[in-house]
């Protein structure tokens, strides 16, 4: 299938511009991984949480966009699974189970996955709706994240929330925005390409 007629497929998402090959599509799912791994090293340590402030997010926000939810549940399940195995790409090129932040990584899977399928809707194409499928993958995570360091920590969900989420919010909405700003720029990127 041609390059054009990917771009203009309305369930077509960025990877699937490049990407029709299974080694094209190991490289992409593998390079995902390592990019949310990368950015996990841009972190700022809270003293009163164990949480810290990373650019992971951005990561699995952009890829699960760019790659769909096939591709991003698998990227995301690499990065979890190799992390925990012993490749140090965690927040400070840490690896192994991460105890109280381990809710946070299920839920980058699982928010991969949430992104990636409302790009294949077409949601990545429009910054407004772009954005909002951002929100939303935050707050998938969250939704598994807070539960799990409440559950960890011993304290109430109200004082996870506190921990977990609260501190959070402002910067993960800026993180929602730029990739809700990044998706759709990239679409018309490959639209004046492809038109040439």
């Amino acid at each position: 299938m041609s390059t054009v007629a990917v771009a203009r497929r309305p369930q077509a998402v960025l990877a699937d511009v490049v990407s029709n090959t299974l080694l094209a599509d190991v490289v992409l799912v593998t390079g995902a991984a390592a990019l949310v791994g990368v950015l996990a090293q841009l972190s700022i340590h809270l003293a009163f949480t164990p949480v810290p402030i990373t650019g992971q997010t951005l990561g699995v926000l952009l890829a699960g966009s760019a790659l769909g939810w096939r591709r991003a549940s698998l990227a995301m399940s690499l990065y979890v699974v190799a992390g925990v195995a012993g490749v140090p790409w965690f927040t400070g090129h840490s690896h192994g189970y991460p105890m109280a932040t381990f809710g946070y990584l299920l839920g980058f899977i699982l928010a991969g996955s949430l992104v990636g399928f409302l790009a294949s809707r077409g949601n990545d194409r429009n910054v407004i709706r772009a954005a909002l499928s951002m929100v939303a993958g935050e707050l998938v995570i969250y939704a598994i994240a807070v539960p799990w360091l409440a559950f960890d920590l011993h304290v109430s969900l109200a004082n996870a929330l506190t921990l977990g989420m609260t501190p959070f919010i402002a910067g993960d909405l800026i993180k929602a925005g730029v990739a809700g700003l990044a998706l759709p720029s990239a679409w018309r990127l490959v639209d004046r390409v492809t038109k040439k």
